[in-house]
C-alpha cells in the first residue's frame, strides 16, 4: 500500500515537474502574454500614463520611486485577491496546458478534416523581403481574415458566457477579480477554457480549411518572433495593462477600432453602467455593431468585481475549481429533486 502511494507520488511528480518548469519560462516565450517584451512595453506605456498624471498634478514629484509605487501599488499587491492570482497561475497552468492544448488542437484538426475532406495540409512559408507582392498580399489578407473571424467568434462566446446562466457560473471566476495585475489574466476556470477551445478551434479550422480548398495551400501570416504580426502588435500595445489598475484609453475613434486596456477595464467593472459591456477582445467594432460598446473618458466609476454587493467566495485554488460546479448544477439537482418528490407522491397515491 505504501509502495503504491510512493509510486503515485513519483509518477505525478514526473508529469507535473516538467510542466512547472515550462510555466517558469513563460517570460521568455513570445507566444505567452507575459513575454518580457510585452511586459516592458506595458511598463513604458504605464510610465507615459504616470508622467501625464504628474504633469496634471504638480504637487506630485517625478521620481523612480514614485513610478514604482504607481506601477506596483500597495492597495493591489497587499490584497488576498492579487496573491490568489499568483498561486492560481501556477496551479492552473500546469493542468491547462495538458487539457486546453490537446483540446484546441483536436477541434482544429477535426474541423479542418470536415472542411477539406481529408488530412492533407500544405502550409506555405511566411512572406520574406524577397517574396513577390502577391504572396505578401495573400498572407496579409489571410492574417486579417482569420484573426478577425476568430475574434468575432470569441465575441459571441464571450457574450453567451455572460448571458447563459450555466456558462456564467464558470466565467464568473474570471470576474471575481477584486484587483488586477498581469497574472490576473490567467484566472480562468478549465471549463471556460474548453468552451473557448471549441469555438476558436472550430473558427481556426474553418478558415484554414476554406483556404486549403480555395488556394490548395494555407498561407502563413507575417510574423514577428514567431507570432502573427497583428497579434504581436496587440500584445506589444499594452496587453498586460488590460488586467491592471493603469487606465489607458486610445484617443478619439481609435478606441473603437483596436481594443485599449481601458476597454477591458470597463468590461471588468461592476458599476451598473458597465455591466455586460465590451465583450470584444481585439476589435471593439463588434461591440459597436451589437451595441455593447461603452468607454467613458475616465475611470472614476470603475470598480472591479462581480457586483457592488457581491461577497467573494473564491478564496483558494480548489474553491475556484469546484465552487462553479456546485452553482452550475444546483438548478439541475433542484429540478431532479422536485421530479423525485412528485414521483414518490404519485407512487404512494397509486398504492
Amino acid at each position: 500500500m505504501f509502495n503504491a502511494f510512493i509510486q503515485f507520488i513519483e509518477s505525478s511528480f514526473e508529469v507535473i515537474w516538467p510542466q512547472l518548469l515550462y510555466v517558469l519560462t513563460y517570460p521568455f516565450i513570445p507566444t505567452q502574454r507575459i513575454f518580457w517584451l510585452y511586459i516592458l512595453s506595458s511598463s513604458i506605456l504605464a510610465f507615459y500614463v504616470f508622467y501625464v498624471s504628474i504633469r496634471l498634478d504638480p504637487s506630485h514629484r517625478l521620481s523612480f520611486k514614485a513610478f514604482i509605487s504607481f506601477l506596483l501599488p500597495k492597495d493591489v499587491w497587499l490584497t488576498s485577491s492579487a496573491w490568489l492570482d499568483v498561486r492560481y497561475f501556477f496551479f492552473n497552468q500546469i493542468f491547462r496546458m495538458i487539457i486546453y492544448g490537446a483540446f484546441l488542437a483536436g477541434v482544429v484538426h477535426l474541423t479542418l478534416q470536415v472542411i477539406t475532406g481529408g488530412p492533407g495540409l500544405i502550409v506555405a512559408s511566411g512572406p520574406t523581403f524577397d517574396s513577390n507582392i502577391t504572396t505578401i498580399v495573400i498572407s496579409t489578407m489571410y492574417m486579417f481574415v482569420i484573426i478577425a473571424f476568430v475574434d468575432f467568434v470569441s465575441y459571441g462566446i464571450h457574450y453567451l458566457q455572460h448571458k447563459v446562466p450555466f456558462l456564467w457560473e464558470f466565467h464568473k471566476v474570471h470576474h471575481s477579480l477584486e484587483v488586477m495585475h498581469p497574472l490576473s489574466n490567467y484566472r480562468e476556470h478549465p471549463i471556460d477554457s474548453c468552451v473557448y477551445a471549441i469555438g476558436t478551434g472550430a473558427a481556426y479550422g474553418l478558415i484554414t480549411g476554406l483556404s486549403m480548398n480555395l488556394l490548395s495551400y494555407v498561407p502563413s501570416a507575417p510574423q514577428v518572433l514567431g507570432v502573427s504580426l497583428l497579434l504581436f502588435a496587440f500584445n506589444i500595445l499594452g496587453y498586460n495593462l488590460r488586467h491592471s489598475h493603469v487606465w489607458l484609453r486610445w484617443p478619439g475613434q481609435w478606441s473603437m477600432l483596436f481594443a485599449s486596456p481601458a476597454h477591458h477595464h470597463i468590461h471588468h467593472s461592476c458599476h451598473p453602467d458597465h455591466i455586460n459591456k465590451n465583450f470584444a477582445f481585439m476589435f471593439p467594432c463588434w461591440d459597436v455593431l451589437f451595441r455593447t460598446y461603452h468607454l467613458p473618458e475616465t475611470n472614476k466609476d470603475v470598480r472591479f468585481g462581480i457586483s457592488m454587493h457581491h461577497v467573494n467566495e473564491y478564496k483558494s485554488c480548489i474553491g475556484i475549481y469546484f465552487i462553479p460546479f456546485r452553482h452550475a448544477f444546483a438548478p439541475v439537482f433542484k429540478r431532479l429533486k422536485r421530479i423525485f418528490k412528485k414521483s414518490v407522491i404519485i407512487f404512494y397515491r397509486k398504492k
